[in-house]
């Protein structure tokens, strides 16, 4: 699957670059209009991430170019979040807005879930509703980055109070289901474009709060699952 990003801050156009090539993605990147129009004359894409202000214009003007040529789905990036740039770039067609500075866990999720509602990739996860992923009782609304806990008897749902990390780790084996985990490769995913990142002792710690809220029994988890010597996993 290809994807086209265009991106003028190095720094973070290649960490994205490389963040998404391990996700099997097939990416190219520019970091200017002049060369976004020059590449769309050549290629298609099945998703298109471009960021809002670039040395020789904006991306509404790229997004405008994109969508005379093809009806592909756009996410915008962008260092504001006011809301007439949101109201804006959705009106242009826009299928998501991520905010600077952003998670990369919760933009690959969201990734995901613009691809799966235009009917590209493979959706690892039972069809849900846009924006929500479910894990047995637990469920992830990516749009409001809020997890809840859904009662197996009321079916009432109670929102978990996780933290920024905490919820980044939830991500991290949401878009892996199926895949074992290994320590090494979770601290990989913890790290962000912020440059934060957890050691290996923290990390044994998120996990043990991340259980406890929420596994029903966390001694006995049976969401986020230990695979004895290799890692964690979470059942498709």
């Amino acid at each position: 699957m290809r994807l086209f990003l265009l991106e003028d801050d190095d720094a973070i156009g290649m960490g994205l670059k490389y963040s998404l090539e391990k996700e099997k993605y097939e990416v190219v990147h520019v970091r200017t209009r002049k060369e976004a129009q020059e590449i769309f004359k050549e290629k298609t894409f099945d998703l298109c991430i471009l960021d809002i202000n670039l040395p020789d214009g904006n991306g509404y003007d790229v997004c405008n170019y994109i969508k005379e040529k093809e009806d592909v789905p756009v996410i915008f990036l962008t260092a504001s979040d006011a809301e007439v740039n949101v109201v804006m770039g959705l009106e242009m067609g826009a299928d998501d807005y991520v905010c600077k500075p952003f998670r990369i866990n919760e933009l690959m999720a969201r990734i995901k879930t613009v691809l799966r509602r235009s009917g590209h990739g493979k959706d690892s996860m039972s069809p849900e509703k846009e924006g929500i992923l479910e894990i047995k009782n637990v469920r992830i609304h990516l749009n409001e980055a809020k997890v809840g806990i859904v009662d197996e008897i009321d079916k009432k749902e109670e929102i978990a109070e996780l933290t920024a990390l905490e919820y980044r780790l939830l991500l991290a084996f949401c878009n892996n289901r199926g895949i074992v985990m290994s320590r090494n490769r979770l601290l990989e995913d913890m790290w962000d474009v912020n440059g934060d990142f957890v050691n290996d002792n923290t990390l044994t710690v998120y996990i043990k709060r991340l259980r406890d809220k929420i596994e029903k029994d966390p001694a006995n988890p049976q969401i986020i699952k230990t695979v004895r010597g290799l890692g964690y996993i979470v059942d498709k």
